[in-house]
């Protein structure tokens, strides 16, 4: 069942919001966002509505001789739309993760395995970097350290469009693949690990950093090799004192290093404010997809089988090669759809 005072609560925010927004007053960029999210809502309650004025409409004429055929036959049409569209409305109406909409940063680290984990790193990174590409996004590499086999140690990227964190939130875990390694000469399956964080992008007003709390050195960066070396000392690392985060960022600018590295301390310092508040809501909900425990194995990925199993909902593809190719969308709708289907539990209970 629908809450109608409910509907029309956000109705009336809605307009409001619009009146507010035609005059030029309050924060409009708070009011824009506030707006952007409502109007699909209010799309949806006021095609509700207008089933409803239907219906009731098509059984005020069933008393009239001349119309009652024509209207039920109506009736049946508009009562069939009705359990589709309420469920639409449930969905538009569950809590928002106001963070969805926002750019993201991506952290991929090897886990256990050596130098078949760095690899399998550097496979994730092209994974989501092709999905970006799929998506119309941006991927931008912060900072990037690499083995000597081409694996990855580490990588930090930015990815901006949109629905971005909403689309790549589930992806925080620890990723396992199950391969033959080119390193192994005997052809044995080994398995090996890596860790993925995606955080949503901080804004300015989100977080305020003393700047005693922080320090920042510069230090020379470390190349690919040949002349791709940095003989300057452009690379910049800022440690937050109180937390004793370090964030680095090796591009040529150090300026923009500066800009860089702020943003990622920020993002981080977002990230644990916005679990601490979590943990506070609900304890219950660390064990639900979308909790963000990135300690928590979430993922296979078996070469010889050419599967992949999401552990949290059960799901297998066998569809590996197009999944690494950047092809997740199957995976991220069923673990969308999951996570609504647990908030709507949560909103019956």
């Amino acid at each position: 069942m629908v809450p109608l005072d409910r509907l029309n609560e956000i109705a009336q925010r809605f307009e409001y919001i619009e009146a507010q927004m035609a005059e030029g007053g309050g924060d409009l960029a708070r009011l824009g966002r506030e707006y952007a999210d409502l109007r699909p809502v209010v799309a949806e309650i006021r095609a509700y509505r207008q089933l409803l004025e239907d219906i009731e409409g098509a059984r005020a004429l069933l008393d009239d001789p001349e119309m009652a055929e024509m209207a039920r036959e109506e009736l049946e049409t508009l009562e069939a739309e009705r359990p589709a569209m309420e469920e639409r409305l449930r969905l538009a109406l569950l809590p928002r993760d106001e963070a969805d909409a926002r750019p993201a940063i991506i952290e991929i680290r090897p886990g256990t395995g050596g130098e078949e984990a760095a690899l399998f790193a550097g496979d994730l990174l092209r994974m989501y970097q092709r999905y970006a590409e799929a998506k119309g996004w941006s991927f931008d590499i912060v900072e990037q350290a690499e083995t000597e086999l081409g694996g990855i140690k580490e990588v930090i990227a930015t990815v901006k469009g949109d629905g971005v964190f909403a689309r790549l939130k589930f992806e925080s875990g620890v990723h396992r693949v199950q391969r033959v390694p080119e390193t192994e000469s005997g052809g044995r399956i080994h398995t090996s690990a890596a860790t993925v964080a995606v955080l949503p992008e901080a804004e300015d007003v989100d977080i305020r950093i003393d700047p005693n709390d922080l320090r920042i050195d510069t230090m020379r960066s470390s190349g690919a090799g040949g002349q791709h070396v940095n003989t300057t000392d452009s690379a910049v690392r800022i440690t937050h004192l109180p937390t004793g985060l370090v964030v680095t960022s090796s591009e040529k600018s150090q300026h923009r290093n500066r800009e860089i590295a702020m943003q990622v301390l920020k993002t981080r310092l977002y990230d644990i404010e916005r679990q601490k508040a979590h943990d506070e809501r609900s304890a219950s909900r660390a064990a639900q997809v979308g909790s963000g425990d990135r300690s928590e194995r979430i993922r296979t990925y078996n070469f010889p089988q050419g599967r992949m199993t999401d552990h949290r909902i059960n799901l297998t593809l066998y569809k590996l090669d197009q999944v690494m190719q950047g092809d997740l969308d199957e995976v991220i709708d069923a673990l969308t759809a999951d996570a609504q289907a647990a908030l709507l539990a949560e909103m019956d209970g």
